[in-house]
């Protein structure tokens, strides 16, 4: 069964009032952008895919950064990314995700398996990205995972700018096993639900953004320690569900900047 194309999205919020970047991010990831820019469909060492889901659109620093890791896992001999959601045109929710709501975040396919010929757009939308990750969720396949996926989650982590790259805990414990000489890039590959055919890159507030703020950064040290351990340790002492809230909890809200970038009513 084909997915439902998503509605048309506005264009990028943008005028005199607005003629520069401004990014805005509150609590759980809510936010917004103005000033984005939209990456191309297709570039050096790139494709978009899912066009009639996704949607590219990004601070200019997120898209320059997508652009540059493309380019060198070209020069490293990778084939073409694969480039899924960034943000909206103007930022805010996007369904199905908590957060790509204010353009510094990105899903780049785990895909290193050549060839990836240029693809007409409309090809894009059939494509289904491979799990890494075995079924029981304690390593990866042996069969899919390649010397390319340390190569292309290396150069996301080490891109400028990056605050984070996430990745199921399951490819986390591979790099950590597999990764030799400067460990240091692993500090910024964080495990997380999910994440075992995409990593998540999610970029540093640009210089200048008052209203964008940095999410604390990651531990000191490479992330091989008790604290991946403890994703593992979860599969065999599964937590107990939570008990029912004598209250919902509050919806997270947008902040109220947003609301004349989005359109929306207080």
């Amino acid at each position: 069964v084909c997915p439902r194309p998503r509605a048309p999205r506005p264009s990028p919020a943008r005028g005199p009032a607005r003629a520069r970047l401004r990014i805005i991010s509150g609590e759980h990831g809510m936010g917004c952008i103005a000033g984005a820019v939209r990456l191309p469909d297709t570039a050096t060492g790139m494709q978009t895919i899912r066009l009639s889901r996704s949607t590219f659109w990004g601070a200019p620093s997120t898209i320059a950064g997508l652009e540059l890791l493309a380019r060198e896992a070209k020069a490293a001999g990778l084939p073409d990314l694969y480039m899924n959601d960034i943000s909206a045109p103007r930022g805010g929710p996007l369904a199905p995700h908590g957060d790509h709501q204010y353009g510094l975040d990105a899903d780049v396919w785990l895909d290193v398996a050549p060839p990836h010929p240029v693809l007409q757009l409309a090809a894009r939308d059939a494509l289904t990205p491979p799990s890494l990750v075995r079924p029981d969720g304690r390593a990866v396949d042996p069969a899919l995972w390649k010397p390319g996926h340390l190569v292309l989650i290396r150069l996301a982590a080490t891109l400028p700018g990056v605050d984070r790259v996430l990745v199921n805990a399951a490819i986390k414990k591979q790099l950590c096993a597999e990764a030799t000489g400067d460990r240091s890039w692993l500090r910024k590959v964080r495990p997380w639900y999910g994440h075992a055919s995409h990593m998540h890159i999610h970029f540093a507030c640009p210089p200048g953004q008052a209203e964008c703020h940095d999410r604390p950064p990651p531990p000191p040290g490479d992330g091989c320690d008790a604290s991946l351990q403890w994703w593992f340790d979860r599969l065999d002492h599964p937590p107990a569900p939570p008990s029912k809230p004598s209250r919902p909890a509050p919806k997270p809200v947008l902040p109220v900047a947003c609301r004349a970038i989005l359109g929306v009513s207080p």
